[in-house]
């Protein structure tokens, strides 16, 4: 009997049990190792009261036909079989200084493009043309699947593969000349003042590029961008299932210490208690810098690597900071999803100031609270992660009084915006930065990795494996700018597939 090359997994996250997952299917004897006692990884939700708290996933992009994730999503799991939450509303925008034609201050990104087109031309018939364009953008994206999963196609008939392949060039093209421009940019063409700045306040008075918007929309419209009925931990339970149903086995509780090398080699892993677990290759998909610079000891860079450390390549994901509440009504008399302006700036001890508010409502699921109840969330990003994760570290009692201080000002916004709000709070949870570190090793508590920059669709700084390291794989959310769940599942993927080239194998999606 021929044996199994044996594969040790760093990191239970979304990533960890994708990869791990089909290299069950391809013939890999493969263990998990996770700090945490949970699978998911930044992919997670937490128990506060009777409350479940969602750290994560708004949308799953793939949740039905009309997105290539569809694909890879239905290699995992049996997708008919879960409740996914489809919004009519993507998110209410509400703008300070203008009205619409109806006296009202909130814009609707209605996720139905037709609607949203009906709706924006209704309020502004001057801007028709910049409307439809706007639309016609979002529209061109859904001629292609995204990504591209090229394994699916014959290999005999090499011309179809090799049309589809012409067809991406086409694609590139139109990338190309979609991502110059930002929601300001747009926003200048616009005649009507009241979209203006609703486009304006889009990324609330940031400048971000409208690919960042046009990709999820076109799959919103195609109703293949769903909410998980259960939340961020469920979802990443049913991959965790998954996983071991396939054979695989997840330590929890199991920090790494370091990765093991000889001559170059990565042969093994020291975890907790000093205990040594041998393999035949290692795959990292924890965080980069714990990775590349703690469990490697930083050995194994090359001039690129240390300018990515040193943050001369991209920027990291803004850290966030995420304040919830369990409260005692539903709330659906309010926009599920909403954007608004503060008479009054919320001040962070980091140096970050807001005059908007993001407030969440998971009213739509009801597994989240008791009935009648709902779960709230806010959540601000903030570039200095770092003050937070120092704070908690050095000065623990002050970290917990500058979280009280924070919380006690932001709810004295929300009961200006939502009156009665205040007494109607069961539970409190408040994570920061210093959360996500803990928890995950999330490089200066980093949300999604690094931050898209100029270029959205340049290609990764982040490589499948590192400069002199044999045996040795890397994939994590860290792979590609802007992270997120659909990065995870395509880097698990595709790491899967270039181990199974080394180790001369054909890859599968499904298990022989």
């Amino acid at each position: 009997m021929i044996r199994k090359p044996k594969i040790n997994i760093i990191g239970a996250g979304i990533s960890g049990l994708c990869a791990g997952s089909y290299l069950q299917m391809n013939g890999f004897e493969t263990h998990i190792f996770e700090k945490h006692s949970i699978p998911g990884g930044l992919c997670t939700s937490w128990e506060k009261g009777e409350y479940t708290i969602d750290g994560c996933a708004h949308w799953i992009l793939g949740s039905d036909k009309g997105s290539g994730f569809y694909h890879m999503w239905s290699e995992l799991l049996n997708l008919e079989s879960i409740e996914f939450h489809h919004h009519e509303v993507r998110i209410h925008v509400e703008v300070k200084n203008n009205i619409d034609k109806y006296g009202s201050k909130i814009f609707n990104v209605y996720t139905n493009l037709d609607q949203l087109k009906k709706y924006m031309i209704d309020l502004s018939p001057e801007d028709e043309k910049t409307t439809t364009d706007f639309i016609n953008d979002i529209r061109v994206l859904q001629n292609y699947e995204l990504p591209p999963v090229m394994d699916k196609l014959p290999i005999i008939p090499s011309i179809i593969r090799g049309i589809k392949m012409t067809r991406y060039l086409k694609f590139l093209f139109i990338l190309n000349k979609q991502r110059k421009v930002s929601n300001f940019d747009l926003a200048k063409k616009f005649k009507n003042p009241f979209l203006r700045e609703a486009f304006e306040l889009l990324y609330d008075g940031q400048e971000v590029k409208m690919l960042v918007f046009n990709f999820p929309q076109a799959v919103f419209d195609k109703k293949s961008a769903g909410y998980p009925i259960g939340g961020s931990l469920a979802w990443a339970q049913k991959i965790a299932d998954k996983y071991t149903s396939l054979g695989g086995t997840i330590h929890y509780n199991t920090p790494v210490k370091k990765i093991l090398t000889e001559n170059n080699i990565a042969n093994g892993l020291l975890v907790r208690n000093d205990v040594i677990h041998k393999c035949d290759a290692v795959l990292s998909t924890a965080d980069w810098y714990k990775t590349v610079f703690e469990y490697l000891d930083g050995k194994y860079v090359d001039e690129k690597i240390i300018k990515l450390k040193e943050g001369k390549v991209i920027d990291v994901y803004y850290s966030v900071l995420l304040a919830s509440f369990g409260l005692k009504k539903s709330y659906k008399e309010y926009p599920h999803f909403h954007r608004f302006p503060t008479e009054i700036k919320l001040q962070s001890p980091c140096g970050t100031s807001w005059d908007r508010l993001e407030v969440h409502f998971y009213n739509y699921d009801p597994t989240l609270a008791p009935e009648g109840k709902t779960v709230m969330a806010c959540s601000f990003y903030t570039t200095n992660g770092t003050y937070w994760i120092n704070l908690r570290k050095n000065e623990r009692v002050k970290y917990r009084e500058e979280k009280t201080k924070f919380i006690n000002a932001l709810v004295d916004l929300l009961e200006i915006k939502f009156p009665g709000i205040k007494d109607d709070i069961d539970v409190t949870d408040f994570a920061t930065p210093a959360t996500v570190l803990r928890y995950t090793n999330n490089w200066q508590g980093s949300a999604q990795g690094w931050l898209p920059g100029e270029n959205i669709i340049a290609s990764s700084p982040v490589k499948f494996t590192l400069p002199k390291l044999k045996q040795f794989f890397y994939a994590s959310h860290w792979g590609r700018p802007g992270g997120g769940i659909p990065v995870a599942i395509n880097q698990g993927r595709d790491v899967a597939k270039l181990m199974c080239k080394h180790f001369k194998k054909e890859f599968k999606t499904t298990k022989a």
